[in-house]
């Protein structure tokens, strides 16, 4: 195989808040495999929570680049594991084994949801994420791109207040997500107005460690609550059985879909519902996580969505959050000029 790195800078179309920051730009590292003419792409992203730079996610990928030529082009999960022994990041893990499967999908001649035995013919509606921002506007996000299913990023002193405005504007499904800001008390009070306001879950609503007031939200909490923070590779899928009532994968801090698949499973057997997330990303990643949507029970896909301008090809979602699916296999990505 031949290895490309190719770093950018995504430009949002507005500013995006949650409840630890703000950006209006996202840098972004998209990873191309090549081999017999076709080329493969993955994508991982800056993350100031995580410390995750660009620059160093490069440099990482450099040190192991004859290792990852070397490997084989039809084997993504064996090059997953190279990449684990070899101690790479997550991060770099993710973007190298979306652009190993898709390539692997791309020489095979099919798309990679088919390859893994599954069909498009049932699956689940992508949220639109509404960031945190003034009530005004918020409920201007929200007018301007009309969804069936809406994730409202909270994380202040006025949350329900938020969530009763947003509401007198749609009838859509609410998720709400605070992004670890909330305490247990505070969670499994907010809960009780939530639910009157049609809010369907809360995601992450402790700070990731807080292990013991999980355990008081498990048991008193009147909405289901999803991990997100709390649940970052397989090891942590058992533990947040205890407390959750499901889990929300992200690739990029598991390490692509080869872990990701694992933690489906994982899921599965402990009766967890299971959700894939996005950061905000372009087309690259998100067409990688809609590879699995036929194994979920929710999706959070819009990061492309929430950009000015898109870099690449692939995966489309249309108003009212059916996908349109690319003609090329694998996941479908190609990069525009």
């Amino acid at each position: 195989m031949k290895l490309a790195l190719h770093p950018y800078t995504l430009t949002l179309a507005h500013s995006f808040g949650i409840s630890r920051e703000r950006h209006d730009q996202q840098e972004t590292l998209i990873v191309a495999l090549s081999h017999e003419g076709e080329t493969g792409y993955g994508e991982a992203t800056a993350n100031t929570y995580y410390k995750v730079r660009i620059p160093d996610l490069v440099n990482e990928i450099e040190r192991a680049r004859v290792l990852i030529e070397n490997a084989s082009p039809t084997d993504p999960q064996a090059l997953y594991h190279l990449l684990r022994e070899a101690h790479l990041s997550s991060f770099a893990c993710c973007a190298l084994d979306m652009a190993a499967w898709d390539l692997f999908g791309k020489l095979e001649g099919k798309p990679l949801y088919q390859l893994w035995g599954t069909t498009m013919e049932k699956y689940p509606v992508t949220n639109y994420t509404i960031g945190l921002d003034t009530i005004e506007v918020m409920v201007a996000k929200m007018k301007e791109i009309p969804w069936p299913v809406y994730k409202i990023k909270l994380g202040t002193d006025r949350d329900v207040a938020i969530v009763t405005e947003l509401r007198k504007h749609t009838d859509a499904i609410f998720r709400v997500d605070a992004n670890c800001a909330w305490k247990a008390r505070e969670t499994i009070e907010n809960a009780l107005a939530l639910k009157e306001l049609g809010v369907e879950f809360i995601e992450q609503p402790l700070p990731a460690d807080d292990w013991v007031g999980m355990e008081r939200v498990a048991h008193r909490c009147v909405l289901p609550v999803m991990a997100d923070e709390s649940c970052l590779t397989a090891s942590d899928v058992s533990a947040c059985a205890l407390h959750f009532s499901g889990i929300n994968i992200k690739l990029t801090k598991c390490g692509g879909l080869t872990p990701a698949r694992q933690m489906i499973q994982n899921a599965r057997e402990l009766g967890l519902k299971v959700m894939v997330g996005c950061m905000t990303e372009s087309t690259v990643g998100i067409s990688a996580i809609a590879q699995l949507l036929p194994q979920l029970d929710y999706v959070d896909m819009d990061g492309a969505m929430l950009l000015k301008s898109d870099i690449a090809t692939g995966v489309r979602l249309e108003e009212g959050g059916r996908i349109i699916l690319p003609a090329l296999a694998g996941s479908g990505v190609s990069l525009l000029p």
